[in-house]
């Protein structure tokens, strides 16, 4: 895609399922990828894959805890040092473990919270500044359709991906002026190992996935390679005219 050679860009959560994807094919396209997860092993396996495909160096796992500002500020450092300006910064990583709201509590709620919320907080915090300082960059934030429609059993994941969407705009317009470009990604429901951790992967599972798939428009869930096509091009030149959209990609299921 034009303008992403050589770029370099952040992904968080990029050891598995959907990020795994995105690193991978922006590693495919010519970035620089500094990998932020904190499962190193899986981090590096993701590097080794990108390596074994012919894209060598391509890929910089850096141990990193989102939840903290501290953590986030050091490695974002580090990565600048080590492969350059930050061009583009992709916030995937995120977790829920799903239960109706009244039977969880406090605890569960700020994890969700930490993650899905101020982890992305922490990374606009420590890489749009030096975007805006240098009058250039992309921010892909990788939210949900939960944000946008509210999910059962995911009140507190919901609420997060909706202030994520919320959080874009508002960002997109701040930064428009420094010609930082905001966007959101909103995926819908997706065959990803995370998922699998939800609903097992045994007959049931597979029935209550087929469930799920007849009510998409497109018959089947979304896999990971569904998404970074669409994230890719938010990067690149082509995309310079777009800024604080929030865009579904569910198959049909939510339309707007």
């Amino acid at each position: 895609m034009k303008g992403l050679t050589g770029k370099v860009a952040i992904v968080t959560g990029g050891a598995s399922g959907i990020g795994e994807a995105i690193v991978l094919r922006l590693a495919e396209e010519g970035c620089k990828v500094a990998l932020f997860d904190i499962n190193l092993e899986a981090a590096q396996g993701v590097a080794k894959k990108a390596e074994d495909a012919g894209f060598a160096g391509s890929v910089s796992p850096y141990v990193t805890d989102i939840t903290s500002l501290d953590a986030v500020e050091a490695s974002v450092d580090k990565t600048e040092s080590e492969l350059g300006p930050i061009w583009m910064l992709v916030n995937n990583a995120g977790w829920d473990k799903p239960a109706p709201f009244l039977s969880t509590g406090p605890d569960l709620w700020q994890k969700i919270v930490s993650l899905n919320l101020m982890g992305p907080i922490n990374l606009h915090a420590a890489v749009c500044k030096r975007m805006a300082e240098r009058k250039e960059g992309r921010v892909i934030n990788v939210a949900s359709d939960a944000g946008r429609v509210g999910t059962s059993n995911e009140a507190v994941y919901s609420a997060c991906k909706g202030g994520t969407i919320a959080f874009t705009k508002s960002m997109a317009r701040e930064l428009a002026r420094n010609n930082v470009l905001v966007n959101a990604v909103c995926p819908g429901p997706t065959d990803t190992p995370a998922m699998a951790a939800v609903v097992g992967t045994g007959p049931e599972a597979e029935k209550w996935k087929e469930s799920m798939a007849r009510g998409i428009p497109l018959r089947r869930m979304a896999q990971a390679s569904d998404y970074p096509g669409l994230i890719a091009f938010l990067g690149t030149e082509d995309a310079s005219y777009m800024t604080g959209q929030a865009i579904s990609i569910s198959g049909g299921l939510t339309m707007s």
